[in-house]
């Protein structure tokens, strides 16, 4: 798999934020001005790079993303912007490109201070060694990684009116993971040509089809980031808001988001299960997002899909909190096709065994019907380790 994009070059480089052997810096950028769009946290408190990435995208332009992991660069106050600010000028002055055409991008260490000098000092190996192969942003899916145990990256190659496309995505995130964007930054890259606005629907779209429909631990983090940048260099025409061009571009957009949005999941801190959480029969689509979200997160059905138990009382109690609307005495769950309760009560050992076996695989699904209307949905979580609090108890040290 090509991870390359016309008209695209990156690279990473060691720079000393987070020691001498870390690559911990990445840099992409775009050979001519982009069509930009950008999705952010919802969290109140939002980092340095958050905050200024979201006031420049509305000129919905950007060139360069600069990204830096083991500081988070949030709750720094007025100098944390300053830094950002100044991090921003370094590489916009280094490529000869306008300021406001740089997006900044943190993960890491809430609290602490981005050192200046370690990027004055990469910044210009970042840019000479910029390259338009893989290898480029290969190393930027490695140095974007925190708790991450495997770099995520997805590609998606097409045509759009005999003229070649290709989207690809590099993403981080293992922990700090909930709906309504994670600890989690997402870089996605395109060569089709597309206008700022259409294009900030489209990845709203998908956003709310695969990172919004994910959750690891039930935390959403300060500098929660998606970023589309769109170049036109495949030469293809742009996209016509209703064409066939534009929904297939959108498909798979789309289909890109959630392959990333899963080895998000997979990839959980400590996780050994990624279960898909599957509601039918909701009043509405938002009972229903309500009741697999409460499920989804519920550190007790966690535990239980990591010690491989059936056992669906945590389930059905998990649902009776969620705020949607059920009879209890019409609910079905079932674990791969096995229905483990039907009308609301369990069907006995010998269907618990089989439920159980299950459990055991490292993927399954879990179908809750509340037969109360025609609106579905699907979220993606992990079990609950062990590891995941040794993880996250020893996150600074």
């Amino acid at each position: 798999m090509t991870l390359a994009v016309r008209g695209f070059r990156a690279a990473a480089v060691k720079s000393g934020i987070r020691g001498k052997d870390r690559l911990d810096l990445g840099l992409i950028v775009s050979e001519r001005p982009a069509a930009a769009a950008g999705v952010f946290t919802t969290n109140t408190v939002k980092a340095a790079p958050v905050l200024l990435g979201a006031s420049r995208l509305k000129g919905g332009r950007a060139q360069a993303i600069l990204v830096n992991s083991g500081i988070a660069n949030a709750c720094t106050g007025e100098e944390g912007m300053r830094n950002a600010r100044l991090c921003g000028a370094m590489l916009a002055d280094n490529l000869g490109i306008e300021e406001e055409l740089v997006q900044l991008s943190s993960t890491g260490v809430i609290g602490m201070q981005l050192d200046v000098e370690c990027f004055r000092g990469a910044i210009p190996r970042l840019a000479a060694g910029l390259r338009d192969d893989s290898a480029g942003l290969e190393a930027v899916g490695r140095a974007i990684m925190t708790t991450d145990t495997v770099p995520k990256s997805a590609v998606r190659s097409f045509e759009l009116d005999g003229v070649e496309v290709r989207i690809t995505g590099l993403a981080k995130g293992a922990g700090m993971i909930m709906p309504d964007m994670a600890t989690m930054l997402c870089f996605i890259l395109t060569d089709a040509a597309v206008d700022p606005d259409l294009l900030r629907r489209m990845l709203r779209r998908g956003v709310e089809a695969s990172f919004n429909r994910i959750t690891i631990d039930g935390d959403t983090s300060t500098n929660d980031t998606v970023l589309l940048l769109a170049n036109g260099s495949s030469g293809a025409a742009p996209l016509a808001e209703g064409s066939p061009a534009q929904m297939l571009f959108e498909e798979r957009l789309r289909s890109l988001c959630l392959d990333l949005a899963r080895q998000v999941v997979r990839d959980g801190e400590g996780a050994s299960k990624l279960v898909t959480i599957r509601v039918e029969g909701a009043v509405d689509e938002a009972q229903a997002r309500q009741a697999a979200r409460t499920i989804a997160n519920s550190s007790l059905v966690k535990t239980a899909f990591f010690g491989e138990d059936a056992n669906w009382g945590r389930i059905i109690a998990a649902l009776g909190r969620s705020g949607a609307t059920f009879d209890q005495n019409a609910v079905s769950i079932a674990f791969d096709g096995v229905v483990m309760v039907k009308d609301g009560v369990g069907q006995g050992a010998e269907v618990e065994a089989r439920a159980t076996a299950v459990l055991k695989q490292p993927e399954f699904t879990v179908t809750v019907d509340l037969r109360a209307g025609s609106a579905a949905t699907n979220y993606l979580t992990c079990d609950f380790s062990i590891d995941y609090v040794k993880i996250n108890a020893d996150y600074r040290t």
